[in-house]
């Protein structure tokens, strides 16, 4: 018997400066198609073993530098040479918030390739699902609408998440709602995971890890897509994006548009979801003036109250248990009663709906002062508005501020209701960071000013008993947070082996 034999190989090269040979650490290197990724060391070394395939397209980017494609083969060794780019890139806006290869933290980038693979219009948590060290959840079951995510054990309040380098977690609760943004990830160029505390500057505390969103980088020819797509759950996707390319060597403008909808896995669990981006820029061998505009509105079937044990065991007993725990009635009993044990929504009321739509704002500056050191600005706005309906079963006049009310000889002291819960936010504010690499020394000098103003009301829009007070409001309430962070972190290259890295904040 002969046994067919598969031998594997490897493929090693160092890039350089086509100028200086100087070599270029820190450079990004892609096998297109085999979503593998390496980082140069610091004499711009790399090295991809267990090859199987006979010839790779390699692809090579460096913050600077032109982005270069080239063929090669297995056991080859190449030399890469890359050009200084004529304009600068869009990398330069995050440089100042990620990690780089002498940085002394675990991290992973996927870049624009590995994101469009992955990318079926599902929440970037489900984008992200395959990396190290993730999980997610998802509410509606299938990645669509309210998803979470959790890294090394810590949960969103917990994770840094960066767009542009603008800090996008909620000011209030610190957690991170991926569904105000739906198909976020069309218009993503690279997202980068730090595990653990990482290099976490503006914005929440890293305790747990950091995403770090890059949106749409410069493509310099023109381009037109529509991405139409169809899944399980009546799941419907469809994506526009357009682009100019580099319109007289200097501006450019993308755009975006989608609407994705889904009936969900678990019952009721709708979604349906719209997003745009637009960017208009201005790029020069010296300079970058970018302009953003991005968000999206969701209305999604709420269904964030998971399956009781009992009814994953499909066990009666017990679920007449759970649902005397409850204080549920016997609809809501029937309901659990009678659902399939992995779809059981609890909310019964057709209108039972989050609804709530966030528009963000991102105007950047980056320019380079000299060889050496290059400044950074930006400011944003995001407005956000919105509420949560809900169905109520006989609840207390007391909860709401109100007495009872008399209706002949009877006196009401509880009733039915339907309620909504509002929330009207700002979140506005600037950053700032100096970025100086000369010989052995890279430095990163910044700091960020926010503010959160929100606003929180609920009101009755219906009750079962005719007496009750029309539209009622029964609570408001406001936020005004205020943040002010400044840092300096700083790598040394001690000897060709030995690097010193600190940051004070």
């Amino acid at each position: 018997m002969v046994l067919p034999l598969t031998t594997y190989a490897q493929l090693k090269g160092v890039v350089r400066d086509s100028q200086s040979q100087e070599p270029l650490g820190g450079a990004t290197i892609s096998l297109v198609d085999e979503n593998q990724v390496m980082i140069t060391n610091a004499q711009g070394e790399f090295q991809f073993s267990d090859l199987a395939k006979k010839s790779y397209t390699v692809e090579i980017r460096f913050v600077g530098y032109k982005t270069q494609k080239t063929t090669a083969f297995q056991n080859q060794e190449i030399i890469i040479l890359l050009e200084e780019s004529v304009t600068m890139t869009d990398d330069v806006i995050v440089m100042a918030t990620r990690a780089g290869e002498k940085t002394p933290t675990t991290f992973s980038t996927m870049n624009e390739q590995t994101i469009r693979k992955q990318n079926f219009g599902q929440d970037l948590p489900i984008v992200l699902n395959w990396s190290p060290s993730v999980v997610t959840t998802s509410d509606a079951g299938n990645g669509v609408g309210y998803t979470g995510i959790s890294i090394r054990g810590s949960d969103a309040t917990r994770i840094n998440v960066t767009l542009n380098g603008i800090p996008y977690n909620d000011s209030e609760s610190q957690g991170v709602f991926w569904v105000d943004i739906p198909d976020m990830a069309s218009s993503t160029h690279s997202i980068q995971i730090q595990r653990g505390v990482g290099t976490s500057t503006n914005g929440a505390g890293a305790f747990g890890a950091t995403i770090n969103l890059q949106t749409n980088s410069l493509a310099e020819d023109p381009y037109g897509e529509w991405i139409s797509s169809i899944g399980s759950f009546n799941t419907f996707r469809n994506t526009l994006g357009l682009g100019t390319g580099l319109i007289k060597n200097h501006w450019v403008v993308d755009g975006r548009l989608s609407r994705i909808s889904s009936d969900g896995f678990i019952d009721r669990a709708t979604s349906d979801l719209t997003s745009y981006y637009f960017s208009g820029g201005y790029y020069s061998d010296k300079t970058i003036l970018k302009a953003i505009v991005f968000g999206g509105k969701e209305v999604t079937y709420q269904s964030w109250y998971g399956v009781p044990e009992s009814r994953l065991n499909d066990d009666e007993e017990a679920m007449l248990v759970t649902a005397a725990n409850e204080g549920w009635n016997e609809i809501q009993t029937q309901n659990l009663l009678n659902s399939s044990s992995r779809t059981f929504n609890a909310y019964l009321y057709e209108n039972q709906v989050d609804d709530y739509a966030q528009d963000h704002y991102q105007l950047h500056a980056s320019h380079q002062l000299s060889s050496s050191l290059t400044a950074n600005a930006s400011l944003h706005y995001t407005y956000g508005r919105g509420y949560y309906e809900e169905h109520r079963y006989d609840d207390d006049f007391e909860a709401y501020g109100l007495s009872p009310i008399s209706i002949g000889d009877s006196v009401i002291t509880s009733t039915d209701l339907i309620r909504r819960r509002w929330l009207d936010n700002d979140f506005y504010g600037m950053t700032f960071s100096f970025q100086y690499e000369q010989n052995r020394i890279s430095s990163v000098f910044g700091g960020a000013w926010n503010r959160y103003t929100g606003k929180h009301f609920g009101e009755i829009i219906w009750a079962q008993v005719s007496d009750f007070p029309k539209d009622y409001q029964y609570y408001f309430s406001d936020s005004d947070k205020k943040d002010v962070n400044v840092y300096l972190k700083s790598n040394y290259q001690l000897t060709s082996k030995l690097n010193s890295y600190w940051i004070c904040r």
